[in-house]
């Protein structure tokens, strides 16, 4: 069943959202190499593929149905600076609002008796919901860390951990 034009467009919309998040990310992978972090800047690469990865599951959906995706205007990230909580709080930001444009385009989906969109938007509700339990659990680790040097460098070196294409 093919999207009307209402569903098609939010769901472009959704697609360079992902996007968005993806160049966000990695303008925060930059900003932690920067400051000697390369495990956090790893991490946040990492991210940086996964929100690509999002936008092509998406961009898989619409063109399923029969739509063609548009990629809309994307802006410049921010650059967070040297300071690491605000690249976190930056990411946990982002995250957020990934979280309720997918819950918009769920209810969207549900008032235009869509429910074909259903599944794959359930599947990213949770998805929203580890992300932003996450980085909301590294950014209160980083909050008790504070400037102890030593904290940050293993927090750094267990970020660092992750291998790519993985949970965190």
């Amino acid at each position: 069943m093919k999207l009307n034009d209402t569903l098609a467009k939010a769901f472009s919309e959704q697609i360079t959202l992902e996007i968005e998040s993806s160049i966000a990310y990695l303008q925060l992978a930059i900003a932690l190499e920067d400051a000697n972090l390369p495990g956090m800047a790893s991490w946040m690469r990492i991210q940086s593929d996964e929100e690509r990865v999002h936008a092509a599951k998406f961009i898989q959906h619409v063109t399923d149905r029969g739509n063609r995706p548009q990629i809309g205007d994307i802006p410049a990230p921010k650059d967070p600076g040297s300071a690491v909580v605000t690249a976190f709080e930056a990411s946990l930001a982002h995250e957020q609002n990934v979280s309720e444009s997918i819950r918009a385009l769920y209810r969207l989906s549900q008032a235009e008796g869509d429910i074909d969109s259903l599944p794959l938007l359930s599947w990213f509700i949770e998805e929203q919901i580890e992300e932003e339990s996450t980085v909301s659990e590294i950014l209160g680790r980083l909050h008790l860390i504070g400037d102890d040097g030593p904290g940050l460098l293993r927090l750094d070196g267990e970020l660092g951990a992750r291998a790519p294409g993985t949970d965190e």
